[in-house]
């Protein structure tokens, strides 16, 4: 049995439909799919989900973190903050041409973003 690749990005949040909101802005894209219990985006062919906590907590784990691509790394972090999306680590080179970059939303989500040239599917 083989892995398929990554599927789903899901983030836990307070108020689903301002995250909505907050995520249909942030990723310039409306979700496809919109319910009480989830709401799914489309992200370049990616999913990215968003689903109610039963106890809304901006104190989430940072152990694991899905990293978006980006084209321009400084200018895509600077649009999440302006959107109201916290610092958390700014663009830096990691090697080469790869740059990360990482946010908080307004739900306590670090939200990753890479600039990677030499990454192809």
């Amino acid at each position: 049995m083989a892995i398929l690749g990554l599927r789903t990005a899901i983030y836990k949040v307070g108020n689903i439909k301002e995250a909505t909101e907050w995520y249909t802005k942030a990723f310039e894209v409306s979700p496809y799919f919109e319910e009480d219990g989830y709401v799914g985006f489309n992200v370049a062919g990616y999913e990215l989900g968003l689903q109610p906590e039963s106890t809304p907590t901006t104190e989430k784990a940072e152990s694991v973190i899905n990293y978006w691509g980006v084209e321009d790394i400084r200018g895509r972090y600077q649009h999440f903050l302006d959107l109201g999306a916290t610092e958390h680590e700014p663009p830096t080179n990691v090697g080469g041409a790869l740059e990360v970059a990482t946010v908080k939303d307004p739900w306590g989500n670090i939200l990753g973003l890479i600039y990677n040239p030499d990454f192809k599917l």
